[in-house]
């Protein structure tokens, strides 16, 4: 049985951090490609950044520079490092897991308000 469990979310200021962790199981972890999307009321989930099996990063426009994703195998666990946030921010962060198919957890809200 598949499991994607996120945890990290929460509230937090313009300007401040966040660090996302999602812990995997029930998957061949070192070869899935990882990633995070998310999803704002209203509107479509996005791609944030996706991790490949050999380190690779992919960025969505809208947070290179500000957003790191990363990776260890050990403990199948894939992180995403939240910095100088943004209101518009604000979603349902989605860890996603891609080797053949997808999987998906359950999310976690980041709010991003003073």
């Amino acid at each position: 049985q598949v499991q994607l469990v996120e945890s990290g979310g929460g509230l937090v200021q313009p300007g401040g951090s966040l660090r996302l962790s999602c812990a995997a199981s029930g998957i061949d972890f070192s070869i899935n490609t990882m990633g995070w999307y998310r999803q704002a009321p209203g509107k479509e989930r996005e791609l944030v950044a996706l991790i490949t099996s050999s380190s690779t990063k992919i960025y969505a426009d809208s947070v290179k520079g500000r957003f790191t994703i990363s990776r260890d195998n050990a403990k199948n666990t894939v992180y995403l490092q939240m910095n100088s946030l943004k209101p518009e921010d604000t979603a349902v962060y989605y860890c996603t897991s891609q080797y053949g198919r997808a999987y998906w957890g359950q999310g976690t809200q980041v709010t991003v308000s003073s």
